[in-house]
C-alpha cells in the first residue's frame, strides 16, 4: 500500500511540474481555463480551482485504464 501511495505522490508531483510546460506546448489544451474552472483574485493573489479540468482528466484516465 505504501508503494502505491508513494508512486501516486510522485505522479502528482511530476504532473504539477509538467503542467505549465504542457500548457505552453499545447495551447489548445486549455487546462485550468475550462468553463467549470473557478479562478479569482483575492488580496493580490490568484486562486484556481480546476473542477472541470479534474473531471476531464479523470474521464480520460478512466478510458485509458479500461483499454489497457
Amino acid at each position: 500500500m505504501l508503494k502505491w501511495l508513494i508512486a501516486l505522490l510522485l505522479v502528482v508531483l511530476l504532473l504539477g511540474v509538467a503542467r505549465p510546460r504542457l500548457a505552453a506546448w499545447l495551447p489548445r489544451l486549455r487546462l485550468g481555463r475550462l468553463p467549470g474552472d473557478l479562478r479569482f483574485r483575492l488580496r493580490g493573489r490568484e486562486y484556481l480551482f480546476p473542477f472541470a479540468s479534474v473531471i476531464l482528466l479523470s474521464l480520460l484516465a478512466l478510458v485509458l485504464m479500461r483499454f489497457l
